[in-house]
């Protein structure tokens, strides 16, 4: 491990952090967060692969073709481990977990949640003042508060002066919408907890799907805001509707915060 710890950058250092709390990036989420282009973000990739750093598997799905997907290697497993003054075996790390993601029913899942917050990341990057302050894993979600509700992440947007604390839903479709609704009082009951409301954000994959679900997603104590990924830009822009609105225009993300919470 020591020949190849001078090899690392802080970047890299924070790559593999990245990996050990997420689980799993593409190539072009990595480049969202950590690079200037995906072509730059390619090559160092292959090169912290050859290391041992970095581990990959492209996902079988027919037709299209499908990217790399980047876990934590050996060594990065190690770093990691080393960083935290624990052995390897502490970390949810395991050497099968390219076989396990690239087995899982929820890999589609995982990889949309982190997409949209590495493309708030990539504007953070690309826009002066503005910050993602948080982001938080569905696992770390969990731990906090997995007695009252899970979310797939939760996060804290900053433009300027002005922050956004929020928990998304990230929807595939798959869940009846009564299920959707049913989770509203788990924020309810996290909101008393915390003595504040949060906005809870429904990312929905496709104009349909978002109205039919906005449909249920009123609640008198919750703020909620949805959006339909499919020809929609980034999720910092004007893409949420606010479930209480009555018009359809839609607001950037900040601006939710003067919708009030």
């Amino acid at each position: 491990m020591l020949p190849v710890l001078g090899r690392l950058t802080e970047r890299d250092r924070h790559l593999c952090r990245l990996l050990d709390d997420h689980r799993v990036l593409t190539s072009s989420q990595v480049a969202d967060v950590c690079f200037t282009g995906e072509r730059r973000a390619r090559m160092r990739l292959a090169e912290l692969y050859a290391l041992d750093v970095l581990d990959r598997f492209r996902p079988r799905r027919g037709g299209s073709p499908v990217p790399f997907h980047w876990v934590l290697g050996p060594l990065g497993a190690a770093l990691i481990a080393a960083e935290h003054g624990v052995e390897v075996a502490d970390l949810a790390w395991r050497r099968r977990l390219v076989y396990d993601l690239a087995a899982s029913q929820r890999l589609a899942h995982l990889v949309g949640t982190n997409g949209l917050f590495c493309a708030l990341a990539r504007s953070a990057r690309a826009r002066e003042g503005c910050r993602l302050e948080q982001w938080w894993s569905e696992r770390r979600c969990a731990a906090e508060w997995g007695e009252v509700v899970r979310p797939d992440g939760y996060g804290v947007w900053t433009d300027h002066a002005t922050s956004l604390p929020f928990l998304i839903e990230y929807d595939n479709g798959t869940e009846r919408l009564e299920r959707l609704a049913r989770k509203l009082d788990g924020y309810a009951r996290l909101a008393a907890a915390a003595g504040h409301p949060n906005w809870v954000l429904f990312s929905f994959p496709s104009p349909r799907r978002e109205a039919e679900a906005r449909r249920v997603l009123r609640h008198p104590v919750v703020p909620v805001a949805t959006t339909a990924r499919a020809g929609r830009g980034a999720p910092d822009g004007p893409v949420w509707l606010p479930a209480r609105s009555t018009g359809t225009a839609r607001v950037r993300l900040v601006e939710l915060s003067l919708a009030g919470a």
